[in-house]
């Protein structure tokens, strides 16, 4: 499938489904898109937001606390801050994007503010905005939403963008999952705000981030980027979800005799761990942090103790099992790609926000949980939403009969495939997590286990693309989700065979070493034929 093709059917008039027509369609009910939302309808934007479960409560951030890359713009604070990740990112960030992060995330927190989020203050009575506490967060973000006048569908996942007859984003349609009933959005613009996909790993808050904003935007033609970089283990508990690592800074790690592992860490030595993992159980003790921050961390992030304590365990002084839980590129940095300062797309009407969009603009090829993926979800949000309202009032304000045009389903896989045999969801699932969990193919990478995981994976989507379709609105989504998954799968084993050096989380076993030549973005997009390309990094003055 080319660059700008998609696959459609007549969207028809009389199937039942709800029916909805704003200037703005938000799809996913995260921090990035309840940003996107209320910042559209502070244009006068008619906003509703779709989200998969239900909005304040679904997704990465709502269950966990998250750091707030928050920098004071006084002295050379965010010069610093900027080096730091440039560095570790393989220099592929942009000095415009992160200063432009760094003031909408100050701009934001004093909203935050306004709005009554309860920031704790130090012993001098500051304020401290450098972390969010997920459920006080979302809570919060789902009351603006509905106070700036959007709508919002509580589990109501879109299957499928709609397109007009130029190939302009106009809607989406999906099914609420509690009632059945199936939904459709005619939009002037749409927001992806889905989150990244972290392959149903059962890593907290992720079972509802499989990749689907990314796959209906690559029907409709949309390139991704920096897909390689999507290969992010979080350290946590063997017997936990959680999978905040922050803590483990202050961590030992051992083997199953007691004996320290050399070099083993969660900031830098994770490779160690991941090595270790492939033959023997590992074991952390947080036994480097004395009362004053045993307390702290109890304060800071209280989720991540409830496993410990319902076990009996005391994470300070008694040895307990870790592991590595995928969580792809929801702490990568690869997602769709930007193509300007509004947050849009290639394909017009067509935005994306948060994880569903590349973060490589401030984060090059690399990040972590919180920090700056929380600064880049509620950033690009906001400038997606504003963006967005931009470009759906225009249509309606001169597009004759904006809402009476003609659209297509632009979604075919899984949903109007032509074939006779029905296939398993699970067993897809399944299927594609066997070629992206295992350490030794996506951890340390290299060309013969990528090409034959990529051999296995197209086989698969063919298969796929052969099968019959959902047979009912609760399997379609279980489907897109396999889907999505598997699309995800080969976008970023074709640009890891691509990347043939090591640079940020992307490693590769024969190529071990950062190749100067190859500083460049990998965009990528396709879906029958997965393409891979080069785009060049803009080279700027910090400053």
């Amino acid at each position: 499938m080319g660059a700008r093709e998609f696959t459609g059917h007549a969207l028809s008039g009389a199937d039942g489904s709800h029916r909805h027509e704003v200037d703005v369609l938000v799809i996913g009910g995260g921090p990035a898109g309840c940003w996107a939302a209320i910042s559209a309808a502070a244009q006068g934007a008619r906003v509703l937001l779709a989200d998969k479960g239900f909005c304040g409560t679904s997704g990465a951030t709502a269950p966990s606390g998250t750091g707030l890359w928050h920098v004071s713009p006084d002295g050379d604070a965010r010069a610093l801050a900027k080096a730091s990740r440039l560095t570790m990112g393989g220099h592929l960030a942009e000095h415009a994007w992160m200063d432009r992060v760094l003031a909408q995330t100050w701009d934001n927190v004093e909203r935050l503010k306004d709005w009554g989020y309860p920031f704790p203050s130090d012993d001098e009575g500051k304020l401290r905005c450098t972390s969010l506490q997920g459920p006080e967060y979302m809570r919060l973000m789902r009351k603006q939403v509905k106070s700036s006048g959007a709508r919002i569908l509580d589990h109501s996942p879109a299957l499928e963008l709609l397109v007009d007859t130029q190939g302009t984003v106009a809607g989406a349609t999906g099914v609420n999952r509690q009632s059945g009933d199936t939904w459709v959005v005619r939009a002037g613009a749409v927001v992806i705000a889905t989150g990244g996909c972290a392959f149903l790993s059962k890593a907290l808050g992720c079972n509802v981030l499989t990749g689907d904003g990314q796959l209906m935007a690559a029907e409709v033609g949309a390139a991704l980027s920096g897909m390689e970089f999507s290969n992010a283990y979080g350290l946590g508990p063997a017997f936990s979800s959680v999978t905040k690592s922050l803590f483990y800074n202050w961590a030992t790690f051992y083997d199953a005799q007691g004996q320290v592992i050399e070099g083993a860490g969660s900031s830098r030595g994770r490779s160690v761990i991941a090595q270790q993992l492939q033959t023997q159980a590992v074991y952390a003790c947080i036994d480097r942090a004395d009362a004053q921050i045993q307390a702290w961390m109890r304060t800071a992030q209280p989720n991540f103790f409830v496993s410990f304590d319902r076990q009996g365990i005391n994470p300070f002084t008694q040895h307990f099992p870790v592991s590595l839980r995928l969580e792809g590129t929801v702490r990568g940095t690869g997602g769709l790609n930007l193509v300007d300062e509004s947050c849009a797309t290639s394909v017009p009407g067509l935005y994306a926000a948060g994880d569903a969009a590349t973060r490589e603009l401030i984060c090059g090829g690399f990040t972590g949980g919180g920090s700056h993926n929380a600064a880049w979800a509620l950033s690009s949000g906001f400038w997606a939403g504003a963006g967005a309202a931009a470009f759906g009032k225009d249509q309606h304000a001169h597009t004759t009969g904006v809402f009476q045009r003609v659209l297509q389903r632009a979604g075919g896989v899984a949903l109007s495939s032509q074939g006779a045999t029905a296939y398993n969801s699970q067993a897809l699932v399944s299927a594609v997590q066997a070629e992206v969990f295992p350490y030794e193919r996506n951890w340390f990478r290299e060309a013969e286990a990528l090409q034959a995981s990529l051999g296995r994976l197209d086989d698969l989507w063919r298969r796929l693309r052969q099968s019959a379709p959902a047979a009912s609105a609760t399997e379609a989504v279980r489907a897109r989700e396999a889907a999505a998954m598997l699309a995800t799968a080969r976008w970023m084993y074709r640009s890891a065979l691509q990347r043939t050096e090591t640079r940020g989380m992307h490693r590769r076993r024969e190529h071990a070493v950062l190749d100067p030549g190859q500083r460049h973005r990998l965009l990528s997009g396709g879906l029958d034929e997965v393409w891979v390309h080069t785009q060049a990094v803009r080279d700027e003055v910090a400053a």
